[in-house]
C-alpha cells in the first residue's frame, strides 16, 4: 500500500519559531498594517479587532484582539471588554453564516502554561468546528489539514464583517 502524503510545510515556521521576535508583538502591529488582507485583519473595532488566526486550528479561526497591549484580563478597561465580547459573537454569525459549523470553540488562554502561543498579548479564540472534523492526522500524523487558504478565508468572511457606514 502507498498511501497519500498531505504536506504542510507552513506549519514548520510555528514548530520551529522562526521570525518570532520576542521584542514584537505580532497582535500590536498587524493592526498598524495598511493591507488588512495581508494582516488577516477583518474587522476593526474602536478597541479591539478581529483578525485570522496565522495557524489554524480549524478553518476560519478567528481570534478578538485589543489594541491595548496587556497579558491580563483583569487589566481590560470595561468598555474594552464589553465590546471584544460583542465581537466574539459577531465572529460567531458571520461564521455560521458563511460556514455553516456544527459547533464552536469559543475561549481564552490565560498564560503559557494555560496554551496561549503568544502570552503577551491577551486575544479570544473562535474556532469553528464540524462533527468529524478530528480525525487520525492531527493524532497519528501529526498534521492538520485546513480546507481553504487564509486569503480565501479571509474573503469569504470579510462579506459578514464589514465595519460599520464604510462597506470595507
Amino acid at each position: 500500500m502507498n498511501p497519500e502524503r498531505l504536506w504542510a510545510p507552513w506549519r514548520m515556521t510555528y514548530i520551529k519559531g522562526i521570525g518570532h521576535d520576542e521584542n514584537t508583538c505580532v497582535f500590536c502591529e498587524a493592526p498598524k498594517m495598511d493591507d488588512d488582507r495581508k494582516a488577516l485583519v477583518l474587522y476593526r473595532g474602536k478597541v479591539s479587532f478581529v483578525i485570522l488566526n496565522l495557524y489554524p486550528y480549524n478553518n476560519g479561526h478567528m481570534m478578538v484582539v485589543p489594541y491595548m497591549h496587556t497579558a491580563d484580563m483583569l487589566a481590560l478597561p470595561d468598555e474594552t471588554s464589553a465590546e471584544m465580547w460583542k465581537l466574539v459573537c459577531k465572529c460567531k454569525e458571520a461564521l455560521t453564516q458563511a460556514f455553516h459549523p456544527d459547533g464552536f470553540n469559543i475561549g481564552l488562554n490565560q498564560g503559557r502554561v494555560a496554551g496561549a502561543g503568544i502570552d503577551q498579548h491577551i486575544h479570544m479564540h473562535i474556532v469553528p468546528r464540524w462533527s468529524g472534523d478530528t480525525n487520525f492526522m492531527p493524532v497519528v500524523g501529526e498534521t492538520k489539514v485546513i480546507s481553504q487558504g487564509l486569503e480565501e478565508t479571509w474573503d469569504e468572511l470579510k462579506k459578514f464583517l464589514c465595519n460599520p457606514g464604510t462597506g470595507e
